[in-house]
């Protein structure tokens, strides 16, 4: 069966009409002749059966059709040309592996270490895509991915690689640091990462703390672990994070640890398998080093050059 798609050529010199809003700019964009971008657009409008532009004493502008469709074929041409340039960049006399991941632990826990990885697989490229936490994707298109266990990733094969603990931190000069420590926190301004809102709950109630605030869920909100972080480095109040993501502030006094409980994170992480990739060496070389990482962790081995 056929398929209705125009020229790429065509598809462009369309594009770069629409941007330059004339076909005499387009033209001079492309290093073409007036009359040669005329022409793929009359056959582009002929294979569609619409008009897509129209010519009048104002120049050359979009009919309501030809504004559909450059929407929706702008960010199609910008796609192929992304994925052209990846199928460019890849090594030819080596393994690629696409590792999306969780952003913090991809920041804070993975890329510290990753050299030791590389270091024995010299000839693989890898490259760190952020896997959303919170976003349902039918066929994720990463090879390997270290997300919350209880992400969706249909047939992809999943195991358990570590845990996570949380920690409260505050800025070392904090105003509120004397009263944590108590255990007093019924006026602290707890910072709030928008996806766990319940999280304070919890670890208050793990930690036993007699002297929460009336509502464990005020306060400022972030979408992100490093939004948090950098909230906390500005003492707009205390955060509740994952003990590996401030481990390099608390090495250096840049932040301490405004209560001594350790708690438990409500999620821990897995290590998440493409299909396509499963029994592949260089995936089972990852996975190992992974593992070997976590045990490392447990015993208080640190990173080369990490804190």
């Amino acid at each position: 069966m056929p398929r209705h798609l125009p020229s790429t050529r065509a598809l462009l010199v369309f594009d770069a009409v629409a941007r330059c809003h004339g076909v005499g700019k387009a033209a001079e964009e492309l290093c073409l002749t007036h009359s040669a971008v005329s022409q793929q657009l009359r056959l582009l409008e002929l294979q569609l059966g619409v008009r897509l532009v129209q010519r009048g004493a104002r120049g050359t502008l979009l009919t309501e059709a030809g504004r559909r469709y450059h929407a929706q074929v702008a960010g199609d041409l910008l796609r192929l040309e992304n994925h052209t340039l990846e199928a460019m960049a890849q090594r030819p006399d080596g393994e690629r592996l696409l590792v999306g991941a969780v952003p913090m632990l991809a920041e804070r826990w993975l890329l510290p270490r990753l050299p030791g990885f590389l270091a024995e697989q010299p000839a693989c490229s890898v490259h760190l895509q952020v896997f959303p936490t919170h976003v349902y994707m039918d066929e994720p298109h990463f090879d390997v991915a270290l997300q919350y266990d209880d992400a969706s990733w249909p047939g992809a094969a999943v195991r358990p690689l570590r845990a996570e603990r949380v920690v409260v931190v505050c800025a070392s000069g904090s105003r509120w640091r004397a009263a944590v420590a108590q255990g007093d926190f019924r006026d602290v301004p707890l910072l709030q990462l928008s996806s766990r809102l319940g999280a304070w709950q919890a670890w208050f109630a793990q930690a036993g703390i007699a002297r929460p605030p009336a509502n464990a869920m005020v306060g400022h909100r972030f979408d992100l672990f490093s939004m948090v972080l950098e909230a906390v480095r500005a003492d707009l109040g205390i955060g509740l994070m994952p003990r590996y993501g401030v481990a390099r502030e608390l090495a250096s006094a840049e932040l301490c640890l405004a209560h001594p409980f350790e708690g438990d994170g409500p999620r821990g992480y897995s290590l998440f398998v493409a299909p396509h990739r499963a029994g592949d060496a260089t995936v089972q070389a990852f996975g190992a080093w992974l593992d070997a990482q976590v045990a490392e962790e447990s015993q208080g081995i640190l990173p080369p050059g990490g804190r």
